[in-house]
Formats: C-alpha cells, structure tokens, sequence
C-alpha cells in the first residue's frame, strides 16, 4: 500500500465518535469551570447567581461584579487560555519538536522590548497605548525570524532564539538606564488577569477568534506535513504555503495574547502535550482538544491566583509557572535532550 494509502491511519481519522464525545465533555466542563471562575472573588457569588446575571440580568450588586467585572475576565481567560495552547499545538507541529513553544518566535521578546522602547519615548501612556505597542513588536518580531529561518524548523527554532537574547539582553538594559521604563515594564511583564478586561478587547479578541478558525481550516494541510515534508508534497500539500499560513497564525495567537494579558508560559508547552494522547496524531483534533484545554487550565490558575493569598491576588502567570516547571521536567525525561 503506498504512503498516501496509509496517511489516514497515520494521522488518527478513524472512529471519531469516543473523540466525539470526550470533546462535548470538555466543553461541558470549560462552561462549568467558566461559572465557578466568575463567581470566586473578594465577594463571593453562588453559580446560580452567577447564571441568572448572565441569563437574566437584573441590575443588582452582584449582576453588575458578573457582568462588568468577572464575565469578561473570564472571557479573556478562555480567548488567552485557547490561543496560547492552538499557538503550542501549531508551532510543535511546525517545528516537529515536541518542546517547542510560541515563545520561541521571538513574540514575547519583541512584545517587552516594544513596551520598553515605547515607554522610554513615552508612548506607553495606558493601557491602550501598551497593547498597541506590544502587538506590533510581537509581530515584527516574529516577521523576523520567519523570514531569516524560513526554510528549516531547526533554523526556524535557532533564529528565534538568538533573537529573543538580543532583544532580551537589550531591553533589560534599557530598563537599568531608566527607571521610569522598567516602572511600565513591570506592570506589563507580570502575566495577568486582573484588570485587563478593562482594556480594549475587540480587536485582539477578534483577531484570536479569526486565527482560531484559521487553525482549523488549516489543520488538515498540517496532518500532512507533520509526516515529512517529502509525503506531504506526494499528497498535494503546498509545504511553503502551509508553513507560512502556519506562522502568521502563530504569530497571531501568541502575540495578541502576550499583549493582553502579559508573559505567561508554560501553556503553549503543557497542553499540547495533555492531549496528544486522545489526538492518536490528528492534527485537528489536536487543535481542537487544545483549543478546549487551554482555556480550563488558565481558568483553573486563575481561579487559583485569586484565593492563594488572603491580602491579594497571584499574578496568573506565577501559577502556571508553577504548574508547568514540573511538566517541562516530565516532557525532557520523555523525550530526552535531543528534542531541545
């Protein structure tokens, strides 16, 4: 039997109706843990409450923290929490390395030194101007780096890298130089939640939700080229199309999270992992599990940075920390060093 005869078991397509099933499950419970997640806070809202603000508001207190304040936080939980898991499943596909991460396009780096150069010429002002500021680093950056290591995941994985030093190394010193600057910095670099809802959304959410569909569309050109680069053109797949289509979405995904709601890491690298398993190599089921996963874990550490501590909140960022370093561990053990 040829390959292509063979790429349909390869990718995992057959009997989809458990797969089915365990993705309704997700969702039932991304919408439960999205309810509870609104209703913990400094005030406490039962999840009864919570769902009859958001069905049938009726202006009180604890309708007004629901939908001003708690629901669209945890809509900026879920849009980050999917976008940086289907960035993850993208860019470990794209690179066939199974501890890659969005990061390593340089998106976060290019986001801070943007913030930091921004905030030293004094265009930082707000939280508008932050968000503009971190969006177009992260995309030059990422511009960048798939133009210099387009043609190899390894270069690709290099190049990103290298500049995420540069950029790292240079900002870090323009932060010494100005303590103003590093004062900006500061606030953007602690990966958050908390008070970005009050930023304006409408378009990084948009973009998320466009490139979240894009992964979609673009996740069966994928399957393909994750079996080789030489299979792929056998079964008609443009490789230098789907791999340039691939890192725009990258691009997206990660960069309009990071300048949402800050550096926040690990996600991209855990989550993939978490559901690569029932994926059986399917790669649109990969995306699609991630795309469900990602925003519960990030729910789940939210959740979790608001009732740590008794006198404040836990940057989400530190939890996920927390929760990836020993999942970084367990993944080089399996994999071994030779997939860094």
């Amino acid at each position: 039997m040829t390959v292509a005869g063979r790429a349909p078991d390869a990718v995992g397509t057959r009997r989809p109706g458990p797969r089915i099933g365990l993705l309704i499950g997700g969702v039932a419970l991304l919408a439960v843990i999205a309810v509870l997640s609104i209703g913990v806070g400094a005030r406490h809202i039962s999840p009864a409450e919570v769902v009859r603000a958001l069905l049938d508001y009726r202006g009180t207190d604890d309708h007004v923290i629901v939908r001003d304040v708690r629901a669209p936080r945890a809509l900026l939980a879920v849009a980050v929490g999917a976008a940086l898991a289907v960035a993850g499943a993208l860019i470990q596909t794209l690179a066939r390395n199974p501890l890659a991460e969005p990061g390593i396009l340089g998106v976060t780096a290019g986001a801070g030194f943007a913030i930091t150069v921004g905030s030293g010429l004094g265009l930082a002002a707000g939280q508008s101007g932050q968000l503009a500021l971190a969006i177009s680093g992260s995309v030059l950056a990422a511009l960048l780096v798939a133009a210099v290591g387009r043609r190899s995941p390894l270069r690709l994985v290099l190049t990103g890298v290298a500049l995420t030093a540069v950029l790292g190394g240079v900002s870090l010193g323009l932060r010494l130089m100005l303590p103003d600057t590093f004062d900006v910095y500061r606030f953007w670099s602690v990966g958050s939640l908390a008070s970005r809802e009050q930023a304006p959304l409408a378009l990084p959410l948009t973009a998320i939700g466009v490139s979240l569909l894009g992964a979609l569309l673009l996740s069966r050109a994928l399957n393909a080229l994750a079996l080789g680069e030489n299979v792929a053109r056998t079964l008609g797949a443009g490789v230098v199309r789907v791999r340039t289509a691939a890192l725009v979405l990258i691009t997206v995904l990660s960069g309009a999270a990071t300048a949402v709601a800050g550096p926040i890491l690990f996600v991209g690298l855990i989550v993939p992992h978490l559901v690569r398993k029932p994926a059986g190599g399917s790669v649109p089921w990969l995306i699609l599990y991630s795309m469900v996963l990602g925003p519960i874990l990030l729910l789940i550490a939210d959740i979790g940075s608001r009732v740590l501590l008794t006198t404040g909140e836990v940057p989400v960022a530190v939890v996920t920390a927390f929760l990836g370093g020993p999942m970084l561990i367990w993944a080089v053990r399996r994999y071994g060093a030779g997939s860094l």
